[in-house]
């Protein structure tokens, strides 16, 4: 059964740093595409940050592109989300996903979620 675990969210100030984890479990995710998505209140699930496993190629959204990084740790089969400068719309559970394609940026691509951590930013 696959699983994907998120830890590591909470509580900061803006301008504070948090690292977000995914422990993956269940299957060989080396054809896979790990990222991160967010969804704030009354909006929609929205892409931030995907890394490539077997490539290690990563793409970013343009609202986080030079405050986050996305890393992989493969012994570990874990995700990091490493996310600095937050600022309060950076406020959204975060969700860890996984493809097989190369559809990076689409929510509808991906086929294992995690259940959400929360980051809350305040100012």
């Amino acid at each position: 059964q696959v699983q994907l675990v998120e830890s590591g969210g909470g509580l900061v100030q803006a301008g504070g740093s948090l690292r977000l984890s995914c422990a993956a479990s269940g299957r060989t995710f080396s054809n896979y595409a790990m990222a991160w998505f967010r969804q704030a209140p009354g909006k929609e699930r929205e892409f931030v940050a995907a890394v490539n496993w077997r490539a290690g190629s990563t793409f970013y959204a343009a609202s986080v592109k030079g405050r986050f990084t996305i890393s992989t740790v493969n012994a570990k089969n874990t995700v990091y989300l490493q996310m600095n400068s937050l600022k309060p719309e950076d406020t959204a559970v975060y969700y860890c996903a996984a493809t097989n394609t190369n559809r990076y940026y689409n929510v509808d691509a991906y086929d294992y979620w995690g259940r959400g951590t929360q980051v809350t930013v305040s100012s």
